[in-house]
């Protein structure tokens, strides 16, 4: 169901055009265009990923594939996209709320799926934000296997909580490159009665954002790129290997300490860098901060220069693990 109040949109757009320079409204044809593209997505996103139940593994599956390999939803991500929540704060600003950073491939095969949904999207356009809003209504998958999610979310309970209570994911859109930005899943008012779900108490956290499970196998599944890269490409194994050698000297460099979900530092802008997938998608970057000295950060939050031979090993097992990440790519791709 299309649910777009266009009158209301426009008497908005109108009513705020004289507010100030910085707080101008988009052209009718750039409205235009972005009621196309938040249509599209919603459509293809109900497509992909319809409402079943939260704990069907083949649903999952099949959402995870699509959206991950050449969905349109996809492909209207920024290359780097905030995800995360709303801010506890009332009317905090976006630049003001802790937010994950991700690479396109990482929300689009990892986070996205988690969610169900159900076609019925909104626009507006915040004039304090300068950006678009659109608010896509889904539900999330709060009854899989542990080892289904990208890392343990039931670490905090309120994010666990936030998680199996959201019905709906709002979209930041940028005005100038028609691409989202910023995700945040969120509860509220109004939305399908079908988007909720029996509460799910989850598994204790012991601390471990990988685990073997009991039959010996890695978890979580798709943080090591099941389901997103194909179950024969050659440079599985590999990945797996160079991200084990370039795990150790990192914690060695102290970035495990920093770069997990937990957040210890409450960084406005976290980088997760704890699993393979995770990793895979932030390496360029990583191997420029470290090239640069821009990290690790001493006890007083202010970076501090590594000793010559740990910034050595890391850049030698970034390296080997970059290339390794884009090899794999590659051979997805067919280049």
């Amino acid at each position: 169901m299309r649910i777009l109040r266009r009158s209301a949109f426009v008497l908005l757009v109108l009513g705020l055009a004289g507010a100030s320079a910085a707080q101008s409204t988009p052209p009718a044809e750039a409205v235009r265009r972005v009621e196309r593209l938040v249509a599209t997505i919603a459509q293809e996103a109900a497509m992909l990923c319809p409402l079943s139940d939260p704990g069907d593994q083949g649903a999952l599956d099949r959402c995870r594939v699509a959206l991950f390999k050449d969905s349109y939803f996809k492909r209207s991500l920024a290359r780097i996209v905030l995800w995360g929540r709303p801010s506890p704060v009332a009317g905090a600003r976006l630049k003001d709320t802790n937010l994950t950073q991700f690479g396109a491939e990482v929300l689009s095969g990892l986070y996205l799926p988690m969610f169900m949904f159900n076609g019925r999207y909104q626009v507006t356009y915040d004039t304090t934000e300068a950006r678009y809003r659109a608010r896509l209504e889904g539900v999330f998958r709060n009854n899989l296997i542990p080892g289904q999610y990208p890392y343990p979310f039931w670490h905090d309970a309120k994010k666990w909580s936030d998680y199996q209570r959201a019905n709906g994911i709002t979209l930041w859109i940028d005005p100038y490159t028609s691409k989202i930005v910023v995700g945040q899943f969120s509860r509220q008012e109004g939305a399908d009665p079908r988007l909720n779900t029996a509460s799910r108490v989850p598994p204790a956290f012991d601390g471990k954002w990988m685990w073997v499970d009991d039959k010996g196998e890695p978890q979580p599944k798709p943080a090591l790129f099941v389901g997103l890269f194909r179950a024969d490409n050659p440079y599985l194994d590999q990945l797996q290997t160079t991200y084990k050698d370039l795990a150790l000297d990192m914690r060695n460099g102290t970035c495990n300490t920093c770069h997990v979900p937990d957040n210890p530092d409450k960084m406005k802008r976290l980088v997760l860098l704890q699993t393979p997938a995770h990793a895979a998608a932030e390496i360029s970057r990583v191997m420029a901060a470290v090239g640069s000295n821009r990290m690790p950060r001493d006890e007083l939050g202010l970076e501090k220069e590594l000793d010559a031979a740990t910034k050595a090993v890391l850049l030698k097992y970034g390296a080997a693990f970059e290339s390794t990440v884009k090899a794999a790519y590659a051979w997805e791709r067919g280049d």
